[in-house]
């Protein structure tokens, strides 16, 4: 571990090593018996997590929440993810801003203290199946009937939509204005559901992915699904601003991932070298080996300290799109590098599902996917500087 730097205060140092422990105790030996065999994280590690706090470290304290900020959310989630990215992951399902940005101070009186229970955890249904980056072109739609929103069409990369409470979705409930604003007429909406199944009226089958164990991704149908009108949320319409306000926050808890992922790969590659004799010394002694660990050790430091700078702007309400997508970018782009290098010093041990270097280098090849892939991470950095292009 690094030491505290300027911005790391006594408290933040106590977060982070709280949270580091309980990783290694109780995350990390969940999932080395679970990532194997693609396992769900069980409820018992959720109710650990709740009891922690974590599902609300970004709740303000009138609602149940820590009223903690951006930093302490990521140095939570760092060490999370040193152990199981989703795990990192699933406490945003409560920390996740979104929700507070878009319902009334009445529903947030209601809900933010059962987030922060761990009660009341989402799913985002944002993405289709011809809809990524260019979220703007959103088809599903939403038809207000006899006092209910009825659902139709289809959604992509709903990771979490069986395990959680409800759903977060994003319909169309009107044509945009002209081609210019696609991103009008975007309406969300909650749509309750039991814990454990989808939504009535919902089709849904999981993705097979290569990595991200821990919870299922959904591709979802849906035909027919009815809400009641008060399940709309936000201003009618104009909710795709809602999508982009909480941006910073999300690719900075991409990054934080990405630095758990990359370090533990690099612990665990330390280890193994230290232990490892060919030749008659330990490989740690060859100097390949010394300058590959010297180099991965330096791209997580500078990525972790750019994080922090990132934070402590977020936490300070100031604008920081370039930063973020900055650190997103850096992060994820470093975890990939950082965890091929420590599965290429364990050599064919790394190639095996008997060492969690496998399983770091797998999730981290994701981080440069989701919240943005790194090529609209260099869009948004080029824009920037150069102002966007005029084709």
């Amino acid at each position: 571990m690094s030491g505290a730097s300027g911005l790391m205060t006594p408290e933040r140092c106590l977060i982070r090593d709280t949270a580091r422990d309980f990783t290694f105790n109780e995350v990390l030996p969940v999932a080395n018996r679970l990532d194997p065999e693609q396992g769900d994280i069980p409820d018992a590690l959720r109710a650990q997590l709740a009891d922690m706090g974590y599902f609300g470290i970004r709740i303000a304290e009138e609602y149940g929440g820590s009223g903690l900020g951006c930093f302490e959310y990521c140095l939570v989630a760092e060490q999370l993810a040193r152990g199981w990215m989703s795990v990192a992951s699933i406490i945003a399902r409560g920390n996740g801003m979104l929700i507070a940005d878009l319902v009334t101070p009445e529903q947030k009186r209601d809900i933010l203290p059962r987030v922060a229970r761990g009660e009341y955890l989402c799913a985002a249904a944002l993405s289709e199946p011809d809809t990524g980056s260019d979220l703007a072109s959103i088809s599903c739609r939403a038809e207000l009937r006899g006092g209910e929103w009825v659902i139709t069409g289809n959604k992509y990369w709903c990771t979490f939509a069986d395990g959680a409470d409800y759903l977060v979705l994003f319909a169309r409930t009107a044509p945009p204005p002209d081609p210019t604003r696609r991103h009008l007429g975007i309406s969300a909406f909650i749509v309750d559901k039991p814990r454990g199944a989808l939504p009535p009226n919902t089709q849904g089958a999981p993705i097979p992915k290569i990595g991200y164990f821990g919870w299922k991704t959904w591709e979802l149908a849906f035909d027919g699904l009815r809400v009641p009108a008060s399940a709309q949320i936000g201003e009618p319409g104009k909710a795709f601003y809602a999508l982009t306000k909480g941006l910073d926050e999300a690719r900075a808890h991409t990054a934080a991932r990405s630095i758990g992922l990359a370090q533990g790969a690099l612990e665990d590659a330390t280890a193994y070298a230290q232990q490892r004799v060919q030749f008659g010394q330990p490989i740690s002694e060859f100097q390949v080996t010394r300058f590959k660990l010297a180099k991965m050790a330096t791209e997580i430091e500078a990525a972790r300290q750019l994080l922090y700078f990132v934070c402590d702007r977020i936490d300070a309400g100031e604008r920081c799109d370039r930063e973020a997508a900055m650190v997103k970018y850096f992060a994820s782009e470093m975890a990939e590098r950082v965890t091929s290098e420590a599965l290429q010093i364990l050599g064919g041990a790394g190639y095996t599902k008997l060492h969690a270097v496998e399983r770091y280098w797998r999730d981290a090849r994701l981080t440069k996917i989701f919240e943005g892939t790194s090529e609209i991470q260099l869009r948004i950095i080029s824009d920037s500087l150069l102002g966007k292009p005029k084709a």
